[in-house]
C-alpha cells in the first residue's frame, strides 16, 4: 500500500510540475485611418509598443483592455504623432508563457504604421 501511495504522489507531482495554466486574452483597436484614395504617405512602418502582466497563481497583472492600452500608449511615448498623422494598420498580438502552472506572464505587443495625409 504505501508504494502505491508513493508512486501515485510521485506521478501527482510530475503532472503538477509539468501542467501549464492558460488565459485567452484577445484585444483589437478600431483603424479610424481610410487610405482608400492616394491622399497619404507612410512615415514609419512598423512601429511596436509593449506591456507585460505577470499573475501568479491568477493573481496579479491586468485586465485585457488594461494591458492593450498600455501597449498602445508605449508605442505613441516612442513615436508622437503630429498635426496630419494618425495610426493605420494596426495589430495587436499577444504571447504567453507559464513557468510551472505557477507564474504565468502575458505580453501584448501592438504594431502600427504611421501615416500622414498631404
Amino acid at each position: 500500500m504505501k508504494k502505491v501511495l508513493v508512486r501515485l504522489s510521485l506521478a501527482l507531482s510530475i503532472a503538477i510540475m509539468f501542467s501549464s495554466c492558460a488565459s485567452a486574452l484577445t484585444g483589437s483597436m478600431t483603424n479610424s485611418a481610410a487610405l482608400s484614395s492616394n491622399n497619404f504617405t507612410y512615415l514609419k512602418r512598423d512601429i511596436q509598443g509593449k506591456s507585460q502582466a505577470t499573475y501568479v497563481l491568477g493573481i496579479g497583472g491586468m485586465k485585457r483592455e488594461a494591458i492593450v492600452k498600455e501597449a498602445k500608449a508605449n508605442m505613441l511615448q516612442n513615436f508622437a504623432l503630429k498635426d496630419n498623422q494618425t495610426l493605420a494598420n494596426v495589430i495587436v498580438d499577444f504571447k504567453y508563457s507559464t513557468f510551472l502552472g505557477i507564474v504565468a506572464t502575458t505580453k501584448c505587443y501592438v504594431t502600427a504604421d504611421i501615416v500622414e495625409f498631404n
